[in-house]
Parts: structure tokens; C-alpha cells; sequence
């Protein structure tokens, strides 16, 4: 049996509102290994009643309280809290810790799983649900994906310092078309910010005893992908599915886990080899 030894440590997880998104998987998988989960989300406008199928799916999942998704994990047996939280306010970071602190303990696992994507392009016609980007796009993209993780490693380095504590996770949730894609712009911008900065601060946290890593998943179904889509995605992975939350919480154990103890600075493309290096 591999003891990931993670048990009684607490995590602080961002964007895990959505019973059926990645945060909420990464919660349950944590709380599995007996982690203390701190959720810190905030849930989106509800969606219009003219959504149909998947986009209905996804818009009423993200719109879900955070609390629910707490409730389901204490019904499991877990150690739970939640926070309502914009994140894309830089003052409330201090509170995302002081609200763990005060109800489990300091904060030895950051994950950043909180995203904003709304589809935006270059170009002068877009399609269907994007916009011409503009600069309170690119700045909404900013505020979440890339100012508030810095902002939280930040102030999970300076806490961990202070308690002259030696083991600390930090694991960023990107996306495989960081590098760059069509018709949402300053999401993959955004992320392959998100991906440098993890690897700055690997390089910087590391003598104190904190590693960095990133995943970085090709498509998964939290609600948005239809039956349509679904097919034409599985088509893209050896393995011939989408992925599932499960999937990338389970890896987002590993990376937390005692067995990763020697990794660091790493991205690891969890898309069922949708992507290859």
C-alpha cells in the first residue's frame, strides 16, 4: 500500500464551486487521503433560461454555491470549509488563509483551480459567445488566472516562512493550449502566465522545502462538452475518451503526495495523450 502521506494537512482549493468541475474532484480526492479542504470560489450568475443542453449543464453547475459542494464533502466524512471569494480582488488573498487557519490550521497545499474564460478573438467577426478582445477582457482573464495564483503563492510562502515550516505543495491548474489556440485568446494567454510564474517560483520556494507543478488538462467534462463534441474531442486522445475531474485530481493527489517529493517545476499534460512532448 502507498501512503501519500497527506493525512490532517490542509489545502486551501480555488474554484471548486461546481459540483461537477475539477476543484470540487481535486476536494473529494484530497479528502480521501484524510486532507482538511478549504474551498475558496465564488459562483457565477445563474445561467438564462433560453440555455439548452451542455451550456445549461455547465452554466448551472458553475453557478452553484460553494457551500453545496462543502456539504457533499462533510456527508462524506471529510473536514470541510468554504469561502466565497472574488478572487479577482487582490485584498482578499490574506483572508483565504486566515479563514483556514482559523477553522484547521496554516495552509500546507495551494491549489489553483480557479479559472475565468469568457471566448474572446482577434477577430472583427467572432463567432457565437466570443467577443472582439478588448482590454476589460484581457484584464478580467488577468485578475483570476494569473494575478490572483502569484498573489496566493505569495502569501503561502511568506505563512510558511513565518512558521519555519519545511513541506509545502503548490499545484497550478493550466490548460493544453497555454501555448496558445483560437477563439479564446486571454484564457491561454493568461494560463501560460500562470505556467512561468509556477516555474519562477519553483525555482525561488524551493529552499523551503515547497514544490511547484502544473497540470495541464486537454478537454474534461464538467458540463460543457455536448455529445457532439464529445465524440468529435475523444477522437484527438490515444485512449479515445474525454477526461473526467477524477482524472486530474487523482494526479493532483500524486503531485501533493510524499512519492513527488522530488518534483518540481514540472508541467504534466493529463489529456489521455491529446498532447505529447
Amino acid at each position: 500500500m502507498i501512503d501519500p502521506r497527506l493525512r490532517d494537512r490542509v489545502a486551501v482549493i480555488t474554484g471548486a464551486n461546481s459540483p461537477l468541475g475539477i476543484g470540487a474532484g481535486i476536494a473529494r480526492a484530497l479528502a480521501r487521503q484524510g486532507v482538511k479542504v478549504v474551498l475558496a470560489s465564488l459562483p457565477e450568475t445563474p445561467p438564462t433560461r433560453d440555455t439548452t443542453g451542455a451550456d445549461h449543464t455547465y452554466g448551472t453547475a458553475k453557478s452553484t454555491d460553494t457551500d453545496h459542494v462543502r456539504d457533499a464533502l462533510r456527508g462524506d466524512g471529510a473536514d470541510a470549509e468554504s469561502l466565497a471569494v472574488d478572487l479577482a480582488d487582490p485584498t482578499v488573498v490574506p483572508a483565504v488563509f486566515d479563514h483556514a487557519e482559523t477553522h484547521f490550521g496554516p495552509v500546507e497545499i495551494l491549489v489553483n483551480n480557479a479559472a475565468h474564460c469568457v471566448p474572446d478573438t482577434f477577430r472583427t467577426d467572432p463567432a457565437r459567445g466570443a467577443t472582439t478582445v478588448a482590454a476589460a477582457s484581457l484584464d478580467a482573464h488577468h485578475a483570476v488566472n494569473t494575478r490572483a495564483p502569484a498573489l496566493l503563492m505569495a502569501e503561502f510562502h511568506r505563512r510558511h516562512l513565518r512558521r519555519k515550516a519545511r513541506w509545502g505543495r503548490i499545484i497550478n491548474i493550466s490548460t493544453d493550449a497555454a501555448p496558445g489556440a483560437a477563439d479564446q485568446i486571454s484564457y491561454w494567454a493568461t494560463k501560460n502566465a500562470l505556467e512561468s510564474l509556477s516555474r519562477s517560483a519553483a525555482i525561488e520556494l524551493g529552499d523551503a522545502g515547497i514544490t511547484v507543478n502544473i497540470i495541464s488538462p486537454g478537454p474534461v467534462q464538467t458540463g460543457w462538452i455536448s455529445d457532439d463534441m464529445n465524440t468529435r474531442f475523444a477522437e484527438f486522445s490515444p485512449l479515445g475518451r474525454v477526461g473526467r475531474p477524477d482524472d486530474i485530481a487523482d494526479l493532483t493527489v500524486f503531485l501533493a503526495s510524499h512519492q513527488a517529493r522530488w518534483v518540481t517545476g514540472q508541467t504534466i499534460y493529463a489529456g489521455g495523450g491529446k498532447r505529447m512532448i
